[in-house]
């Protein structure tokens, strides 16, 4: 059993957002866009705490409902490894043939889950009886918070993943061990009988306390210390993990990437060993910043096992700041980008494009990072590359991959951006390899920069002569635009608008509209693609 779609509504930064997702699942985008937003939403699904007005979204209305829906498929499967077979056949009879099911936790009874019983197209509440036996008929749930440390996983507590496993396993091989039951009966003739010499001065303190007491409370008849027998959670109080990489210490004394790793690797074993209970036999990980504190071949290596995790009966979700996590293909991967605009967070799957765009960002803006793509179009600004992007990823995905880059200013920018292409990408004392290939669509530049604008074409002449300089007719992208009633773009728009429109007529444009109404953009990624490398 596994997640196949996630429908989540006002929570916190995202007020809508429905995501279908695969075995192995990644997240990537800026500080603050809402990534952990996601998998918060899923932990309220699955436990329902937390405080319904801070998990609303801020600027809807105060009774909007937050709504988190999870659909499993895979499910007859997974339901027949329910240890419960009253929950069994109440969950069959619900979903009857159907292999899919709904769930839901709203903020109206956040107390409860709710079904969706596809035979009479409405929700029903769980039938497993209490929210804690519903989470014993789905894969279990395990989310490593970048702010999770070693110690909160290999301390011998009875919540902790370390605790758990000794605690099932080596007390049941305690109570069968001579040398542990000889260890019982030394410590209660040391501690517990009449004739020990500890059990005599505790009996002596005890009564000097009782007297002092007994003047405060005449009532008190009696004061007793003993030493009870330890229980195992006791004996274990001192417990540590040691690693040796040639120098054998203690875990926490290692660099934070050894501890992240450890840990990692103690919450799969677990996993691993918790495949007994239930359907525990199937677990769901969402791993926060999953590449915190490794090296890039260390996070290679991480990623994968993690992918191969995912090939069985589990699933992964991660988080991450990470390049190295994204550029490598994998059969059941998935890429979403998150993106926070004018407050609300959107969740969009990748393609190759926009994949080859993020790693572009999460490495710095540098053309050096981007690795020889088929070749480069220079624009002005982000709205621009957003259209465009979207442009070639619907309409023209079988052309050769190349990288739309935003030089946040006109032409002068441009030209810079121009000069660092060519100065990274210039093998020893060759030409740079990309001087005579790239593109430049520029808008139309103001009077006032003519005179300037002029002078750059001068001293490029070369660009003109080789079809590499496209100008706009017009001042900006959004005066090009084809003309529908439904894109109605404010006059002088800001920044925000600009880039939110581009989004919007990039995903809604048809092939004709653009290449009847845009023709210099048209022959600018023409000129890209003609010239690219293949």
């Amino acid at each position: 059993m596994k997640i196949s779609k996630i429908y989540i509504e006002n929570f916190r930064s995202i007020k809508s957002a429905e995501i279908e997702v695969s075995d192995f699942n990644v997240f990537v985008g800026r500080n603050n866009h809402g990534k952990t937003n996601i998998f918060d939403a899923i932990e309220w699904f699955y436990s329902g705490k937390g405080d319904i007005e801070k998990l609303r979204t801020v600027d809807t209305e105060a009774d909007a409902e937050i709504i988190v829906e999870i659909t499993f498929t895979n499910v007859r499967e997974g339901i027949a490894h329910i240890s419960n077979e009253e929950n069994q056949t109440k969950l069959k009879n619900i979903l009857k043939d159907s292999d899919a099911m709904t769930m839901r936790r709203s903020s109206k009874t956040a107390k409860d889950r709710f079904l969706w019983n596809p035979e009479k197209q409405e929700w029903k509440k769980q039938p497993c009886g209490v929210d804690t036996a519903f989470n014993n008929c789905i894969p279990r749930f395990e989310f490593v918070e970048a702010t999770k440390h070693l110690k909160d996983v290999s301390g011998c507590s009875t919540k902790s993943p370390i605790g758990q496993m000794l605690g099932g396993v080596l007390t049941e091989i305690l109570e069968k061990d001579a040398t542990y039951r000889d260890f019982r009966k030394a410590f209660e003739i040391l501690f517990q009988s009449e004739g020990s010499g500890i059990q005599s001065k505790l009996k002596e303190l005890s009564s000097q306390v009782k007297e002092h007491l007994h003047q405060q409370f005449p009532d008190c008849n009696d004061l007793r210390f003993a030493v009870e027998e330890p229980q195992f959670d006791d004996l274990l109080k001192n417990f540590s993990t040691k690693v040796d990489d040639g120098v054998e210490t203690d875990a926490t004394e290692k660099g934070d990437g050894m501890q992240r790793a450890l840990m990692l690797a103690i919450i799969k074993t677990h996993a691993d060993f918790r495949r007994q209970d239930a359907l525990g036999k199937a677990f769901i990980f969402f791993i926060d910043e999953a590449e915190l504190h490794l090296h890039p071949s260390a996070q290679r290596q991480l990623k994968s096992v993690l992918v191969e995790l995912s090939q069985s009966v589990d699933q992964v979700f991660i988080n991450t700041h990470s390049s190295v996590l994204i550029v490598d293909e994998h059969e059941q991967q998935n890429i979403f980008c998150v993106d926070k605009s004018e407050g609300s967070t959107a969740i969009s799957k990748l393609g190759e494009v926009g994949k080859q765009d993020v790693v572009y960002q999460l490495l710095g803006g540098n053309p050096a990072d981007l690795l020889l793509p088929a070749n480069f179009l220079i624009v002005e600004g982000q709205s621009e590359q957003f259209f465009l992007e979207r442009v070639i990823a619907r309409i023209y995905p079988d052309k050769p991959t190349i990288q739309v880059v935003p030089a946040l200013g006109d032409h002068e920018r441009q030209e810079k951006s121009m000069e660092g292409i060519n100065m990274v990408f210039k093998p020893l004392a060759m030409r740079p390899i990309y001087k005579m290939k790239l593109a430049i669509l520029c808008d139309k530049p103001h009077a006032e920069k003519q005179a300037n604008f002029d002078l750059f074409k001068a001293q490029n002449s070369h660009l003109e002569q080789n079809r590499q300089l496209h100008i706009l007719p017009v001042q900006q992208l959004e005066d090009y635009y084809p003309k529908r009633p439904e894109w109605t773009i404010p006059q002088n728009p800001t920044g925000k608008q600009k880039k939110k429109w581009a989004k919007k007529i990039g995903n809604e444009i048809t092939k004709e509209e653009f290449e009847n109404c845009m023709p210099v953009v048209l022959a600018a990624l023409n000129a890209t693609w003609e010239k690219a490398y293949v």
